[in-house]
């Protein structure tokens, strides 16, 4: 990896998920004091928090979103407008590629989590996507980081990685060093000579998230 290798996150949350609280501004300041250089907002069927996020700061900020699919979840980065959740894998693909998106699947075969795909349906959109999300700071154990990062071997796609945070504390946690990219395409390219760096994140982490929903169901978010 040469010099001019940047250090990114790409799977966070902001306030605008349903199981965060994380308010931009201070979300911004945390991922410069951790040296982040690109921040992709990648919250649950919401991209609002994104491009307010991507107005304060958009040398650092990619606009993403995690959608909800019939099968499972799909991440977007350079989004340029929101998808809904819950059409068929393949509608929701074909809408992120009009848009000129980067489509990545989020912690694939995950179990414990929702979101998850079964195996034979992640493998029949692996020939449209362009990365598999290898590595999730909140994948209890690594097991699953480990089986994503085998499929994506064997199908030939580069991998994504992130926090997947929903607190400041995970902010940065992993992630990926790569060269500097600056759209779509050049983040293709860089995907291809990334490293993952960082760790997973304490399970514990997970009863924060629930805490945000409760918050927010109690209308105090």
């Amino acid at each position: 990896m040469n010099a001019t290798a940047i250090r990114v996150e790409l799977h966070c949350h902001t306030y605008r998920s349903k199981d965060c609280l994380m308010r931009i501004e201070r979300l911004l300041e945390t991922a410069r004091r951790k040296g982040l250089q690109r921040l992709a907002i990648t919250d649950h069927n919401q991209i609002e928090g994104a491009f307010e996020a991507q107005a304060l700061d958009p040398e650092l900020v990619i606009v993403g979103e995690e959608i909800f699919t019939t099968r499972g979840e799909l991440l977007g980065y350079y989004m340029q407008e929101l998808i809904p959740p819950g059409l068929e894998p393949m509608e929701t693909i074909e809408r992120m590629k009009a848009q000129g998106a980067l489509i990545s699947v989020p912690h694939p075969l995950d179990s414990v989590r929702g979101g998850a795909w079964e195996e034979q349906d992640l493998r029949a959109i692996l020939p449209f996507v362009d990365a598999l999300e290898i590595f999730n700071a909140r994948c209890i154990g690594g097991a699953a980081n480990r089986q994503a990062q085998a499929v994506a071997q064997q199908a030939g796609l580069p991998g994504t990685a992130g926090s997947d945070a929903h607190s400041y504390l995970e902010v940065g946690t992993a992630g990926l060093r790569l060269p500097a990219f600056n759209d779509p395409a050049s983040m293709r390219e860089a995907l291809r000579q990334a490293e993952v760096v960082g760790r997973l994140s304490s399970p514990l982490v997970h009863f924060l998230s629930r805490y945000a929903s409760l918050r927010k169901k109690l209308g105090r978010g």
